[in-house]
């Protein structure tokens, strides 16, 4: 399988996964910009949206969506134990994270990618994402990953949308059970092969 990324997005996510769950993956950059991946591919064929992750299959199918990707490559391990059965309140508690990731922090960091943005707008964006990641903070506070004890696909979420703060000059200092979640994701040695891979660590 091929994964397409570009560094630092939320890619790694899905590469994350890939890397906990033992699972080998062809890696293919994407230039974001001219669209053309670093073997010349013209990314746009392979996945019309225009943005990554996209992840091709053995069989030449593709796969989008971070949300897709993890549980997908979760489920080709079930032994990892990333996401748990399907059919059971677990795995729904996990989804029901991955789903809050999704559409309330992934989509609420999107404006700060603007540099453009007019200071009253970024602080009404800054003020409604800081609302989403306080109950995410309460959730760290008293467990060290979303659903408990156990790291799952919605941690490696997490850990790729969160890890943009700096990124988008978003002081993270409100939420210290995030920042030590950050840290202690970023230690495992999967998240560590992820990072070197990209280039976003030595």
């Amino acid at each position: 399988m091929k994964l397409y990324y570009f560094p630092g997005a939320c890619s790694i996510a899905p590469h994350i996964v890939a890397r906990e769950a033992g699972i080998p993956l062809e890696l293919e950059k994407v230039d974001l910009g001219s669209k053309r991946t670093a073997s010349g591919e013209n990314y746009l064929e392979v996945n019309p949206k225009g943005y990554v992750p996209a992840l091709r299959l053995d069989d030449g199918a593709v796969l989008t969506e971070v949300s897709c990707l993890i549980q997908y490559l979760a489920d080709l391990a079930p032994a990892a134990g990333l996401i748990p059965p399907a059919g059971t309140i677990e795995r729904y508690r996990v989804l029901e994270w991955v789903g809050y990731l999704a559409t309330e922090v992934h989509k609420g960091f999107g404006p700060l990618w603007n540099a453009k943005l007019a200071p009253e707008a970024r602080a009404a964006a800054v003020s409604a994402l800081s609302h989403r990641l306080d109950l995410v903070e309460k959730t760290l506070a008293r467990q060290p990953f979303l659903t408990g004890e156990r790291f799952t696909v919605a941690d490696a979420y997490l850990f790729a949308v969160a890890s943009w703060a700096p990124w988008v000059k978003l002081d993270m200092a409100p939420w210290p059970a995030i920042r030590e979640f950050l840290a202690r994701v970023a230690a495992r040695p999967k998240v560590q092969e992820a990072l070197v891979a990209e280039g976003l660590v030595e």
